[in-house]
């Protein structure tokens, strides 16, 4: 007897963090609606993107954001997909017409693990010592917190550049806990890094699922997933990175905590890529008005930083 035709599919990279992200979705998804529990009723469906293939280079070098979702999404509109599950992080503020974002899974700890051969935090590393880290932001905050040490590009997934950390390539590097998490790796963790020293990325640590927006079906099959903290801090981060207009060229840091229920507390942070100029915000508001919270927090920056520093950003200095 043959199996039957899968009732969701699941776009994913193949990494083995999105794969383990794509089968979280897929447990939940069992847990919440029983018809999704039987063997192949969802299926995990691979695809590589732009970003996976090219590995020598920084991403602002070959695009910047959307190298991680442009082929799942073009996936999702011709169907071979129903649903692209992402890392929120990796995720344009702008989504393509007739897409959105049907949940936002609960999150995992946004912070940064530290990593390094000597097993000590960023403030213990000798002077001297390299750092290795694609992420902009990462490399404008180690700049600023630690000037004598050597920041240099390191991409690759987790395994790679742990095997690389091993081989002696750099010092230290910087991972997303929620990742290490995901993956049973948090033993490699040196030190966490707190947001009020290192703030973490846009929406790390969450899982975003997209769905086409006249897919009814599917959103309905997602929509039990949803979060409502969880997403209420994404709201408030991704209204922050819109309103900066933030790239891959432009190191932006934004860490939401909702506190008491109803209350959000948003930590902002935009820097130059040397770390030589950083601006810092810290806010609270309301949980109903966290996208006004994250665009408040931009104008501040904006402001505070002043015309001269976003001219720098845009001319990739």
């Amino acid at each position: 007897m043959m199996n039957a035709a899968p009732i969701l599919r699941l776009g994913t990279r193949g990494s083995p963090l999105a794969l383990a992200q794509a089968e979280e979705t897929r447990r939940r998804l069992a847990e919440a609606h029983p018809d999704l529990a039987s063997r192949g009723a969802v299926e995990i469906v691979v695809i590589k993107t732009t970003g996976d293939k090219i590995q020598d280079r920084a991403l602002l070098e070959i695009g910047g954001k959307g190298l991680f979702t442009k082929e799942i999404e073009e996936a999702l509109a011709d169907g071979r997909i129903d649903v692209a599950v992402h890392s929120m992080k990796d995720v344009p503020t702008r989504l393509p017409d007739g897409f959105g974002i049907a949940a936002v899974l609960e999150r995992e700890d946004p912070r940064d693990a530290w990593i390094s051969r000597d097993g000590g935090g960023l403030m213990d590393l000798p002077e001297g010592g390299v750092v290795g880290t694609a992420s902009l932001r990462r490399q404008a905050q180690v700049r600023h917190l630690r000037p004598d040490l050597r920041v240099e590009t390191l991409r690759g997934n987790v395994g790679t550049r742990l095997a690389k950390l091993e081989r002696g390539e750099v010092d230290a590097t910087l991972l997303a806990l929620a990742g290490l998490k995901r993956l049973g790796q948090v033993e490699v963790a040196t030190a966490l890094l707190e947001p009020s020293l290192m703030v973490p990325a846009v929406a790390q640590g969450a899982i975003g699922l997209e769905t086409r927006l006249e897919d009814e079906r599917v959103r309905g099959w997602i929509a039990v997933l949803n979060d409502p903290a969880s997403a209420s801090q994404v709201a408030a981060e991704r209204a922050l990175l819109a309103d900066l207009d933030g790239s891959c060229r432009t190191p932006i840091a934004a860490h939401a905590v909702l506190e008491g229920g109803d209350e959000l507390t948003l930590r902002s942070m935009v820097a130059l890529p040397d770390g030589t100029e950083v601006h810092h915000d810290l806010r609270r508001g309301l949980r109903s008005d966290a996208e006004t919270l994250g665009r408040a927090a931009a104008a501040d920056l904006r402001a505070a930083a002043g015309p001269a520093f976003f001219e720098r950003l845009l001319g990739g200095s």
